[in-house]
């Protein structure tokens, strides 16, 4: 899950991961102006956005407790055993769908481990503990395996062929990238906390890449620059719990799914 800091004595927004990846595509699905081209394919890029941390509702139905926060697992202190499962899970459910979807999600798996393709500098798979290091590196030999092998069924189709060229395909990368990172900047922090953010290499679909900043308006709205969604303005929301850390041996999981869903709401504009 996704636990979004808090004010000191307030209770934090606990984000079940399927549902931080619908509001990624909220944003999937409004991304495109004059200045930025729509994503092509692009229904298939939309799902694999909306999808992509479908390997995670099995792990965030356990509902388990943290042993050092009394919440449940934050995204980057899931313990590693569950991390593989989900990473491996997440292709498995998008390639069903389509293998396109399913080549995206596997690069979005694959990447969280290696600098995101050299867009980050910070290789997770070298921070792994020589406990685990071994079972990392077989999940990711296979997705390398499922990305060749999907590439291939791709490449079998006219149309197809188009979308697995290079560049094509991490414009596409990218794209869900930026859509995870914009969500993830909203939903790990408090309103009070958020401050000024910048998105790079997100690419118009014309050839160039960009940096896209945000920034937070005194009105509660956050000012995007360049503007990369249709309109004037978006509105995006997301789901989740706002949870009190529990004492170990509470019914953690019984206060959890008792706790209501509530609603988060963000408006983007034109900056």
């Amino acid at each position: 899950m996704i636990i979004q800091t808090a004010i000191e004595g307030k209770p934090n927004f606990a984000i079940e991961q399927p549902d931080h990846t619908r509001t990624c595509g909220q944003l999937a699905r409004a991304f495109g102006n004059a200045d930025f081209a729509q994503p092509t394919p692009r229904d298939l890029v939309v799902y694999i956005v909306e999808h992509h941390d479908e390997g995670w509702a099995s792990i965030d139905a356990l509902r388990e407790q943290s042993p050092t926060t009394g919440l449940p697992h934050h995204l980057t202190q899931t313990p590693i055993p569950y991390l593989i499962q989900t990473s491996k899970g997440s292709p498995e459910f998008n390639e069903k769908h389509h293998a396109y979807s399913g080549l995206l999600s596997s690069m979005h798996t694959y990447g969280l481990f290696n600098g995101r393709y050299g867009l980050s500098d910070f290789i997770f798979i070298d921070k792994i503990s020589a406990e685990h290091k071994a079972a990392a590196d077989a999940m990711l030999a296979d997705e390398l395996t499922r990305q060749a092998r999907l590439k291939a069924d791709l490449g079998t189709d006219s149309t197809s062929q188009a979308w697995i060229e290079e560049k094509a395909l991490f414009n596409n990368y990218k794209l869900l990238q930026f859509f995870d990172t914009l969500a993830l900047y909203f939903h790990t922090t408090h309103t009070e906390g958020r401050k000024e953010g910048k998105f790079l290499n997100v690419p118009d679909g014309k050839g160039t890449d960009h940096t896209i900043s945000i920034t937070p308006r005194e009105d509660g709205s956050y000012a995007i620059s360049p503007w990369v969604f249709e309109g004037d303005s978006l509105e995006v929301s997301v789901e989740g719990r706002y949870i009190t850390a529990q004492p170990q041996g509470a019914d953690f999981k019984a206060i959890f799914d008792n706790t209501p869903k509530e609603k988060q709401i963000y408006q983007l504009v034109r900056g």
